[in-house]
């Protein structure tokens, strides 16, 4: 977990509140990140804020400001900033008991862990938790985060609460302006029927541990080959898939098994062979 919390405040049901620390529940430390380094020397450049007019511009000097029109803007100091604070700058307030249904995927955003601040809290927040876990449904709340209002998903989980940020109105785009474009048009049953059997094959639980980003190990290798000196071959350009026969490409995708590997390592070899037998029989009546 993250040593300093992202946002410090109060957690409250009604009447019932208890002090929480909200903690980022991703990391993105593990990234591949390059710097920008002088092609000659190697050394780590250096951006120096510039005035177009003046030159070099030290950063205690520089302000911040909101454009209203080309060219003209409105500054606006930090104190001004600090100045503009809702009841939900210390406080996410629980509004709405919902369904998790009801919220739409588009709207789900990034995931934070809250946990009671402090053993003074403990006895309240174990409260709250246990009786949001007694309605099964996503508690509503916002919250002042980062200069800006959030709306939070909160939902228990183990012994503390899973938050979500959930995009506003404004962020989310409508679909219906690009599916709007796509022919209604219906497919041929037959091939709907041998798709959705490839879907079955390729049916298995989700291990996060399985999808692994194969970009980022491929940057971490050619980092260290270049470390150790050695001369990287170029690779050729992966060939695009060529569809001529959608139903025969089809039929032959029956006929692969790339999905067994995806099964539940639980189920037995001989349950799993009475399972996939009747469907590789039928895949090769068909073919």
């Amino acid at each position: 977990m993250a040593t300093r919390p992202t946002w410090q405040g109060y957690l409250r049901l009604s009447l019932v509140s208890c002090p929480v620390a909200l903690y980022t529940g991703t990391s993105r430390t593990s990234e591949v990140h390059f710097n920008m380094l002088s092609k000659t020397t190697h050394n780590r450049i250096r951006m120096i804020p510039t005035d177009p007019e003046s030159g070099p511009v030290d950063r205690a000097d520089i302000v911040k400001g909101y454009e209203v029109e080309k060219g003209h803007y409105v500054v606006i100091t930090d104190d001004e900033i600090a100045n503009v604070r809702l009841p939900t700058t210390r406080t996410l307030d629980i509004e709405r008991f919902v369904d998790e249904a009801d919220i739409d995927r588009l709207y789900w955003n990034d995931p934070y862990f809250l946990v009671p601040d402090g053993d003074m809290a403990l006895e309240a927040f174990t409260v709250i938790r246990e009786a949001m876990e007694t309605s099964d449904k996503v508690a509503l709340g916002r919250l002042v985060m980062h200069q800006r209002e959030r709306l939070m998903a909160l939902e228990p989980r183990d012994k503390g609460i899973l938050a979500y940020t959930i995009r506003s109105r404004r962020e989310v785009k409508d679909p219906d302006e690009l599916f709007d474009k796509i022919p209604d048009e219906k497919p041929n049953r037959q091939m709907v029927e041998i798709a959705a059997k490839i879907i079955d094959q390729l049916e298995g639980p989700f291990d996060p541990s399985q999808f692994t980003d194969r970009y980022e190990d491929a940057l971490r290798e050619l980092v260290a080959e270049k470390e150790k000196g050695h001369k990287i071959a170029t690779v050729k350009e992966p060939k695009e898939a060529e569809v001529i026969d959608l139903m025969d490409a089809l039929k032959r995708s029956l006929g692969q098994t790339g999905g067994d590997r995806r099964k539940p390592a639980a189920r037995s070899k001989a349950g799993s062979a009475k399972k996939s037998a009747p469907k590789k029989a039928a895949a090769k009546k068909r073919a």
